[in-house]
């Protein structure tokens, strides 16, 4: 397990080398492929990069109608009178909810000599040459690589949320 220092560097230097030209689909699932390097702390020129795929399931719409069913097991009266002040005052109050799934069977792991610097070079020229809009690249930090891939994913969702809640909309979800 992670220290609280070690999840924070590992936060705060996860970097998008390329970015996926698509952002999460509103009404389907998002697979994203993914080029995650990062340097071993002991050894001058050594890079480790992992590859693999992080799935996106499609967004679903939470209501005070969905607490209600399914969050107030255990809970008194007082809950269900907050369930229903929602119900009347908070018509347009809804919570887009993302699933993920991460599928470490699918990463592959490679250790490269070579300066960091090279190696994302030639990774974002391959995904570029892929002509994939689902690549990123990424650079993160060798022992905190997932909270790097979960940070990439929260970023994801960021910048989808927006779009998604609009289309939601337009088709009269809410």
């Amino acid at each position: 397990m992670l220290s609280e220092d070690s999840f924070q560097y590992a936060l705060e230097n996860t970097h998008v080398v390329r970015a996926p030209q698509q952002r999460i689909e509103t009404f389907g699932q998002t697979s994203f492929h993914f080029s995650l390097v990062s340097e071993l702390m002991d050894s001058v020129h050594q890079v480790r990069v992992r590859e693999g795929s992080l799935h996106v399931d499609r967004p679903q719409i939470l209501t005070p109608g969905f607490f209600q069913r399914t969050l107030l097991e255990g809970f008194g009266d007082r809950a269900e009178e907050f369930v229903d002040w929602l119900r009347v005052h908070g018509r347009d109050l809804a919570i887009i909810q993302y699933g993920f799934q991460f599928r470490k069977t699918g990463v592959s792991e490679t250790l490269i000599h070579s300066p960091i610097d090279e190696v994302l070079d030639r990774l974002q020229e391959k995904a570029e040459k892929s002509e994939d809009p689902m690549c990123a690249v990424l650079r993160g930090v060798d022992e905190g690589w997932e909270v790097c891939l979960l940070k990439f994913a929260v970023d994801l969702i960021q910048q989808s949320a927006g779009r998604n809640l609009d289309d939601f909309r337009k088709r009269g979800l809410f």
